[in-house]
């Protein structure tokens, strides 16, 4: 009996050279993908990774049924080199994103996960901060472009009244549009990228900096959060000049120069998050109501820290691990019905998020991403090897008023080289920092100039230079 290809078809084969090749027979191989990216979000700022303050239920919900990563970091903590690390799962050093003017080349787009998604069929979106250009250059890319450049407001009236609807609700209503568009036929990829909680940068030591959501006005109001114990002036002083005159004193002294400041900057910085958790909420509910939330994967993370007063400081850009560790959560509801939330320690970096995000659709990630998938892992197949340390980088020196540096991270040291102007790209190092994770988890306690831990030291300059000629 002749059998037609189109029968082959229907039972999920292809013939090819002779060959019965098989395809994706059911929607479960080629999962819907969601990826979440707040801006400026630590770690810590969500209820799942132990902040009895903020409140998170929806995120914290997706956590008792998914995948909690506790040790999350990003290789550089600034928002556009960040991203175009997320975008093309490689380091800086590889994709030469330094600054806010550079952007991706038509081929670096070609072989994001954006692109990649698209030439295998999926529909894209992307809605929120693009942060490398022009999100218009990825239009070739996207089904759905709703990005937009530069910083944006949180509202489109007068920000210090409120006036308009907030950026993040807005946000929300564009996702739930893009849901309503897809079709179950065709597997859908959508990335939202929040401002949220980034401040409304402003110089003005009067203007709230931190403009959330009217709707979340009255929440942690009455409550009092205490400042890290490394506020204390001691471990400001300890720090070495070029630090202590840097733009993150600046913005210190804008967001949390006093108790009633520091106050209103964290409430508000909480109520920012609170605000993307509830459009975590409104989009889990479309899927249900759509009939997607059996086999969408969603993602949530950040694209780097933020210091919370810690050391005397503001923003991001150092190695420090409020600057670099960010929040990771993995949801899949294939996987859901596991008796216990899983909680994994190993190492994950931001350059991991497209080789995940396209380990999940299928695809063949590009030889030149430098991330590995955390599929394998998630879903206990992963190689008894795994990465023990990683590679920090940051470049970028807004006019001098933040210095280059350079790192490497492992789970008992952390090894920080600061830079002579100029001289980045010969190594030249200004400042060096080393830190034992183990018994000072804070970094509190400089021992570069140590001599009882030169051994030490010495190790994790040749760990350096070893990281550094390898991620070129």
């Amino acid at each position: 009996m002749r059998i037609a290809v189109v029968d082959y078809i229907r039972c999920g084969l292809v013939l090819f050279g002779g060959l019965l090749i098989a395809l994706p027979t059911s929607a479960n191989d080629r999962p819907n993908i969601i990826y979440l990216m707040t801006d400026d979000q630590r770690a810590d700022s969500l209820g799942c990774m132990g902040n009895s303050i903020i409140q998170t239920p929806h995120i914290d919900d997706m956590a008792r049924q998914g995948v909690v990563f506790e040790n999350a970091f990003v290789t550089t903590a600034i928002c556009m080199t960040s991203r175009a690390c997320v975008f093309t799962g490689q380091y800086a050093a590889r994709h030469g994103i330094w600054d806010f003017s550079t952007e991706l080349t038509e081929d670096q787009l070609s072989k994001t996960y954006l692109g990649q998604l698209h030439a295998a069929g999926y529909r894209t979106g992307f809605i929120g901060k693009w942060g490398v250009g022009d999100p218009k250059s990825a239009d070739a890319l996207l089904d759905f472009n709703q990005g937009f450049s530069g910083q944006s407001q949180y509202f489109a009236g007068d920000v210090q009244k409120k006036q308009g609807r907030h950026l993040t609700a807005k946000i929300g209503d564009q996702a739930l549009q893009f849901l309503q568009e897809c079709d179950a036929a065709q597997p859908f990829h959508l990335s939202i990228s929040f401002k949220a909680p980034h401040c409304q940068d402003s110089r003005d030591i009067l203007s709230d900096q931190f403009p959330s959501d009217p709707t979340y006005e009255s929440l942690y109001e009455s409550i009092t959060i205490p400042a890290p114990y490394t506020a204390a002036a001691e471990y400001y002083d300890r720090m070495p000049d070029f630090l202590k005159n840097s733009i993150n004193r600046d913005r210190w002294a804008v967001r949390f120069r006093s108790p009633s400041r520091y106050q209103q900057s964290v409430k508000d910085y909480y109520r920012l998050i609170t605000g993307v958790d509830a459009v975590v909420g409104r989009i889990r509910a479309a899927l249900k109501e759509h009939g997607f939330e059996d086999n969408t994967v969603i993602i949530f993370t950040s694209d780097h820290g933020f210091f919370l007063g810690e050391y005397g400081f503001a923003g991001k850009w150092t190695p420090h691990d409020v600057s670099i560790r960010v929040p990771l959560v993995i949801y899949d509801p294939r996987l859901a019905s596991r008796a216990n939330p899983l909680r994994r320690s190993e190492i994950a970096l931001g350059i991991d998020m497209a080789p995940t995000i396209l380990g999940y659709a299928g695809v063949t990630r590009p030889r030149e991403m430098q991330g590995v998938s955390l599929k394998p892992m998630i879903e206990g197949r992963q190689s008894s090897l795994w990465r023990t340390s990683f590679f920090y980088e940051h470049w970028f020196t807004a006019g001098g008023r933040i210095m280059p540096c350079e790192g490497v991270r492992d789970a008992r040291w952390k090894y920080g080289r600061y830079f002579v102007p100029g001289q980045v790209v010969a190594g030249v190092a200004r400042w060096e920092e080393l830190f034992d994770l183990k018994t000072d988890p804070h970094e509190t306690v400089n021992l570069a100039r140590d001599p009882a831990y030169a051994d030490v030291l010495e190790q994790q300059r040749a760990a350096w230079r070893r990281w550094r000629q390898q991620v070129q």
